[in-house]
């Protein structure tokens, strides 16, 4: 007896993830979770360098800026409870030094833009089609930062509208990396704090926008990942306590998903080995003394240099 819908998934013939490749991953928290797990297998990857952004025309001004390479001048951040932020930005950068958040943006700039000039995967995960405009200079911002309410119009962005800043996205990506697999996937993260019906406007005008511009031959895919929430793990006991957000189970069974599209087998069995060194390095023995503990770190440091070797940007 089956007791799941599954999502019938295919491996990617071509273009997978391997321990060379170069990932930057931009967008919602869901983001996160995959960059996290590509930290946590040792893969070269950039996470969100801006913070998290969570609409479709926060992460086109985002690629726009460090593809442009802006220099942020005071005129970019302003002084709100005791920090200074910047609206293209999560509030995660804020900071309570005004050159300090200045350097932190402008660091970030130079980096992405080598990044994304250098990756060989651009991974999009958007979070959804409501967004805020700031009343004062009429332009849509990243992060309200808990500015009064009234500073801000919420709008919900079209699926043309949505589509234009996708392929905007795309065209300046390919700007200066044509050859990257870039990757798009919607958040599984509900946004119930706008309506349960605007939260389902939202993604819909999200995936028919993204939809719009898949083309596996030029390196233009799409994951599941919303679709395996709602519908593979569709039941409460895959939600965090506060029933919005996937919880661990959700987030490693997506990524097992996602490994099986997106990361061949040969690479897997390198994955093995560095899951067991960090299995081995959380590793906290009865008697630390002992000579059976001193032959397992040693064995332990045998592994790490023997992968080291193989791929010479996994550190430990």
């Amino acid at each position: 007896m089956k007791l799941q819908t599954e999502i019938p998934l295919q491996a990617q013939p071509n273009n997978q993830i391997d321990y060379h490749s170069k990932i930057c991953l931009v967008g919602s928290c869901f983001a996160e979770h995959i960059g996290q797990k590509l930290d946590y297998f040792k893969f070269q990857n950039d996470l969100n360098p801006f913070g998290i952004l969570f609409h479709p025309l926060a992460i086109e001004n985002l690629i726009t800026v460090a593809l442009n390479e802006k220099d942020y001048t005071e005129k970019d951040i302003f002084f709100h409870n005791e920090q200074w932020h910047c609206y293209e930005v999560h509030s995660k950068l804020s900071s309570a030094s005004k050159e300090e958040l200045l350097n932190t943006l402008n660091n970030c700039v130079k980096l992405t833009h080598q990044y994304i000039k250098e990756a060989t995967h651009v991974i999009l995960t958007l979070g959804t089609s409501w967004v805020y405009r700031y009343i004062e200079t009429d332009t849509i911002v990243a992060n309200c930062h808990k500015m009064p309410q009234k500073k801000f119009t919420k709008e919900l962005l079209t699926v043309p509208e949505v589509s234009e800043s996708l392929e905007a996205t795309i065209s300046l990506i390919r700007s200066i990396n044509a050859n990257a697999t870039i990757i798009f996937t919607v958040s599984p993260v509900r946004h119930l704090k706008d309506g349960f019906i605007e939260n389902t406007q939202s993604k819909s005008h999200l995936i028919a926008a993204i939809h719009e511009h898949i083309q596996p031959r030029q390196r233009v895919h799409y994951f599941p990942s919303y679709e395996i929430m709602m519908d593979q793990l569709r039941d409460y006991r895959f939600y965090a306590e506060d029933m919005l957000h996937p919880n661990q189970t959700a987030i490693d069974f997506i990524w097992e998903q996602f490994k099986q599209v997106w990361i061949g087998k040969e690479t897997s069995k390198y994955m093995d080995e560095v899951d067991t060194i960090q299995k081995g390095m959380l590793h906290r023995p009865f008697h630390p003394n002992s000579e059976a503990h001193h032959l397992f770190l040693q064995n332990l440091e045998q592994k790490k240099q023997d992968l080291s070797r193989q791929f010479l940007q996994i550190k430990f």
